[in-house]
């Protein structure tokens, strides 16, 4: 049997697409494609733990065909705000295997049709009307003010929210994913990268909020509120590195 190069994964917010592809990663060459996202938490998280995995950005997804035709096993996370009927006559022209990721203990017909295989996740994965995605590269938060925040996202003070995820850079330097979905306790994880210590972070991070009757401007200006200032950020940092100057002599 010829295995399948491609595996495209589909499922509802929140319901373990991510955390399944990363069971699948292997030493053998292996590529992560999530198309048509707006920001790419999901994709900086898992560059972080698997440096080994090759990760295409969308204005690189002409390379996944060559990238293919070398023998390269690909794995395409197929966000929830994505059309699959749209996409279907794309992964037909390919030897392509479809797994649909369902909510434990709930009817998968909805997906028999597209899926090949159909796997159980998390049973409080739910569906959601809205979507807020931004882009919040170069912003820095202290911890303290990030728990206020995120604990005001996820108990509803802007609507109800079913699922948030993001990466938020912090004033010690240190870059960590959040991770939220209704019925879960929230969890933060601290990312395998090195603190970064000099001005605004130029890596990724961002936020993702699925849910209902979302009020998306004042999720924005609470956020940006929460961030530091450039005098902030040099204050915290110069501490970071004192701090850490002190331990090496110790």
């Amino acid at each position: 049997m010829v295995k399948q190069l491609i595996t495209a994964v589909a499922g509802l917010p929140g319901v373990g697409k991510t955390d399944w592809i990363r069971q699948q990663f292997t030493q053998k060459p292996t590529l992560y494609f999530s198309p048509a996202t707006r920001v790419g938490i999901d994709q900086t998280r898992l560059a972080a733990e698997f440096p080994s995995v090759q990760f295409l950005a969308d204005d690189q997804q002409a390379q996944l065909w060559n990238l293919l035709a070398s023998g390269v096993t690909a794995y395409l996370e197929l966000g929830y705000h994505l059309d699959l009927a749209q996409i279907a006559p794309i992964l037909d022209t390919r030897d392509c295997h479809r797994v649909a990721i369902v909510p434990a203990r709930r009817q998968a017909a909805d997906w028999e049709e597209w899926a090949d295989e159909i796997v159980e996740g998390s049973s409080t994965a739910t569906d959601a009307t809205a979507l807020w995605v931004a882009n919040t590269t170069g912003h820095v938060i202290d911890p303290d003010s990030l728990e206020v925040f995120w604990d005001e996202l996820t108990q509803g003070a802007y609507g109800t929210v079913s699922r948030a995820k993001g990466i938020f850079e912090l004033a010690d330097g240190l870059s960590v994913y959040g991770d939220f979905v209704a019925g879960r306790k929230p969890q933060f994880d601290e990312l395998n990268l090195p603190r970064w210590l000099e001005g605004r972070p130029q890596r990724l991070s961002g936020i993702e909020v699925w849910g209902n009757q979302l009020d998306e401007n004042a999720i924005a200006q609470t956020f940006q509120d929460c961030c530091l200032s450039d005098a902030a950020i040099r204050h915290y940092q110069q501490q970071v590195k004192e701090m850490l100057i002190e331990e090496a002599i110790t």
